[in-house]
């Protein structure tokens, strides 16, 4: 019987892989992905057999993978961060199932881009929060505002992914306008671009100044809670400890 596994090898440097990760695409027949990911893999595993497919290709990258993993080979279908937060976990079993594959598979956590981004900032997600895509292609804009929107009103942490494109340049201050209702103007915001890869860049500004940042798709953003408090640099959110001063 084939083996699939669905890999999320993190941000993109070796050091930030889980071992698990490591292993699975050492030992695998095949290494599949995004054209992106898989040239970021072929810098540290050189002599691998890869297939790649270039963006809006997900559905039939992972109609490959399965069909080689039919083979009775071990495939490793690869993604950045986490392969099963906004990766290619859930089509992968859409797609086995479909085609009643029978092959075995097994899901590889990896550090997400959210927590890749936190660590850059401080510690901004101490206590709860919500992570929503900006992304309308596959969610209707109007639904993602609502999600925004019950975020504030939660007085939850907000990390938004994939946050502006050439397209999509105002999805961003629409989401602020709406925490704004909840949060005040002053709130820490982070923004952190290409977290855990090697031109990595981050600053921290606010919440009424987010329309002035320059964030794209390589960006994350971290809105703070009512409760969240830059210093020395850093942006920190309490998780309600007793701590002496």
């Amino acid at each position: 019987m084939g083996k699939l596994y669905v890999v999320g090898f993190g941000p993109g440097g070796k050091e930030h892989m889980t071992q698990k990760a490591i292993d699975v695409i050492t030992q695998a027949d095949v290494v599949t992905g995004y054209t992106t990911y898989v040239n970021i893999l072929k810098e540290y595993f050189p002599d691998k057999k890869y297939i790649a497919t270039p963006m809006m290709q997900e559905v039939k990258r992972c109609e490959m993978a399965v069909e080689e993993a039919i083979k009775d080979q071990t495939v490793a279908m690869v993604s950045s961060g986490d392969s099963g937060i906004y990766g290619m976990a859930g089509i992968i079993y859409q797609v086995a199932d479909e085609k009643q594959a029978d092959i075995e598979i097994e899901t590889v956590p990896g550090v997400t881009a959210a927590s890749a981004a936190a660590s850059v900032l401080g510690a901004p997600l101490m206590h709860d929060f919500a992570v929503i895509s900006l992304s309308d292609l596959m969610t209707p804009l109007e639904l993602i505002m609502k999600r925004v929107d019950c975020a504030g009103v939660g007085d939850l942490i907000v990390c938004l992914y994939n946050p502006k494109s050439k397209k999509r340049t105002g999805y961003v201050e629409q989401a602020a306008d709406i925490l704004m209702k909840y949060r005040s103007d002053k709130m820490p915001v982070g923004i952190v671009r290409n977290a855990g890869r090697s031109d990595e860049s981050s600053c921290i500004t606010t919440l009424g100044e987010l329309k002035n940042a320059e964030i794209d798709m390589f960006s994350v953003v971290i809105i703070g809670n009512s409760q969240t408090y830059t210093k020395n640099g850093r942006m920190i959110t309490p998780r309600g400890y007793a701590v002496k001063r």
